[in-house]
């Protein structure tokens, strides 16, 4: 790190190897992919680890939704998801739009449950384990911005800054404090 001697150490070892808090996989024709940050890594309570950035990419090839942050518990076996749909696509092949808000439109049961299914298939299709599988949804109206302090500039989410705008929502989909 440039005038920053303390992170430079920290990120190089003893035997100059550099520690760049990817986390990645080797693909079938012997590639390394990067699929995550090792400090977005996070431990369900039966002890599995998940790569949220990892699962955002496969849930993201559904054409109901636009953004996604996935989120879990320690104290939970499942994740959750804050999803911001596919205004567009939503108003042309969602029947109940009519000339609602897209505040609204979030709100409808149908909505969410059309988009778990389609959820579901991804994770079928992509032989997701079933902890890495949506165990509840929240439809949110706002995209994530620079705006609203929930994306970098690089476009990727502040998970932090997420987790805690939403850590409300998040209970309530695993219904903490509500069981």
């Amino acid at each position: 790190y440039y005038d920053d001697e303390t992170k430079t150490r920290e990120t190089i070892d003893e035997a100059s190897w550099l520690h760049t808090g990817d986390v990645g996989e080797w693909t079938a024709n012997g590639t390394l992919r990067i699929i995550d940050r090792s400090k977005h890594i996070f431990k369900l309570n039966q002890g599995e680890y998940i790569a949220p950035e990892h699962l955002e990419d496969v849930y993201l090839h559904s054409r109901w939704i636009s953004q996604i942050f996935i989120d879990g518990c320690s104290t939970e076996a499942t994740v959750v998801a804050i999803v911001v749909p596919n205004e567009e696509y939503v108003r042309k092949n969602f029947t109940s739009t009519g000339t609602k808000t897209f505040e609204e439109i979030c709100k409808n049961n149908d909505l969410k449950q059309l988009i778990m299914t389609d959820l579901l298939r991804l994770a079928k299709e992509n032989k997701l384990k079933y902890f890495e599988t949506m165990s509840n949804i929240y439809l949110h109206h706002e995209s994530f911005s620079q705006q609203n302090g929930l994306i970098t500039t690089t476009f990727k989410t502040r998970r932090v800054v997420a987790r805690q705008r939403f850590q409300k929502i998040i209970n309530s989909l695993y219904n903490i404090n509500g069981k």
